[in-house]
């Protein structure tokens, strides 16, 4: 007989621990909030593979991704966030309750921050993964370009951002060889990038190739080309191989219930929400055009954000907004308009003239607007009447005491 599974409820499940997971739970713990961050594999996500990183704010000197990581981990096990390392199942993101299944729990939860990144497209070659990450096989330049200062390096792929990580590289390698799977002088990338690359003293290229395997005893040492058309192995010894063909996000367990592009990619607005309540997504997961641990982190602290404020609404919309004790009155206004602020006192004299026989909230809109999308409300000011727990008119137009005194 099956074993039945635990339940447990948080206010907030990040499945992911790379770093706009760490982030977006650091955010959510310093709220307050009952949260748990969930990762099947390595926390820290590929960042912990990167070997020297010297791009990102606060380290003067080049540090390993994974020394970052790792104080992310621990600033967020501090701001109380518990860790689980396990695979997630399957997820149900719609209504107020989420719910994300593991092998030996259930977890329910308020809002769900999906950060589970990707991981590059990879050759399939002979010993590949004897090589990946720190052992010579690499898939970011940008992170990993200052460590092969003076070195011979090798790049797989032509299209644009194959070609334009290879020029990056001449920055710093003496030497970079290009792999490229198309006939002489035919290239994926956009014609300025191919004629620029074409003129790099420092480029060169091997056509009508792919990867065969790669060599090497406990770092690699040479890529094995194999000429499509002739079949010849071509042995190139190298320092490095950067592999530019492509990125696969981790969205598996979410087509069918969140909007994706065609490369599989969640879709957000800059809020990191996906366009179901509650569920926001971070990092390279999402649809984005810079792919780094800064713009991680930028994603994760909005995703953390923005899930505080849901909670944080929707307890308020619930339990205030849409009460049914007693009449409501309801002011949306903007903080910054004049206009708004000044009819606060008219919205007070009402209050004080029904003497606690209405229920009067008032919301501004300026830093979040979250209260106002529920009520579909997009003008401001605006007074919404409620009734019986429902809105029983909405007032935007020519705002005056008379109005909303015939109203209530």
């Amino acid at each position: 007989m099956p074993r039945e599974k635990k339940v447990e409820n948080y206010d907030v499940v990040v499945i992911g621990g790379g770093p706009a997971g760490l982030t977006a739970a650091i955010y959510a713990g310093r709220a307050r909030l009952k949260t748990i961050l969930i990762e099947k594999s390595l926390i820290g996500g590929l960042a912990t593979y990167t070997n020297e990183v010297a791009n990102y704010p606060g380290f003067p000197t080049a540090v390993k991704g994974e020394d970052i990581t790792n104080l992310m981990k621990a600033q967020a096990e501090n701001m109380g966030v518990k860790f689980k390392l396990t695979a997630v199942k399957s997820v149900q993101l719609q209504g107020d309750l989420k719910t994300v299944e593991t092998f030996r729990t259930i977890y329910q939860t308020k809002t769900v921050i999906i950060a589970s990144g990707g991981r590059p497209r990879t050759t399939g070659a002979k010993n590949e993964e004897k090589f990946l990450y720190d052992k010579g096989i690499s898939f970011c330049a940008t992170c990993d370009a200052a460590a092969n200062t003076g070195k011979h390096v090798v790049v797989i792929g032509s299209g644009d951002t194959a070609i334009e990580e290879g020029m990056f590289l001449t920055k710093f390698a003496r030497k970079v060889t290009v792999s490229v799977l198309h006939d002489c002088g035919k290239m994926d990338c956009n014609e300025i990038a191919k004629e620029t690359a074409l003129g790099n003293p420092k480029m060169e290229f091997i056509w009508n190739t792919v990867v065969d395997s790669f060599e090497g005893k406990d770092h690699l040492e040479r890529v094995v080309l194999k000429d499509l058309k002739t079949n010849q192995l071509i042995p190139v010894d190298c320092d490095t191989c950067f592999e530019f063909i492509g990125y696969l996000p981790n969205t598996e367990l979410f087509k069918d219930q969140l909007q994706l592009t065609n490369s599989g990619y969640i879709q957000t607005n800059e809020k990191m929400e996906t366009g179901v309540d509650g569920v926001f997504a971070c990092g390279d997961i999402r649809d984005k055009w810079l792919k780094q641990i800064s713009t991680a982190v930028g994603d994760g602290a909005i995703a953390g954000f923005a899930a505080e404020k849901y909670i944080e609404e929707s307890k308020a919309f619930k339990e205030i907004i849409l009460q049914d004790k007693k009449p409501g009155l309801v002011y949306l206004y903007n903080a910054v308009d004049p206009a708004s602020r000044s009819f606060l006192n008219t919205i007070g004299k009402i209050e004080n003239q029904r003497n606690g026989a209405i229920a009067v909230a008032r919301v501004d809109v300026y830093k979040s607007k979250g209260i106002a999308e529920r009520l579909n409300i997009d003008t401001f000011p605006t007074v919404v009447v409620v009734k019986e727990g429902k809105v029983a008119q909405v007032i935007s137009q020519d705002l005056s005491e008379d109005k909303i005194i015939a109203a209530l």
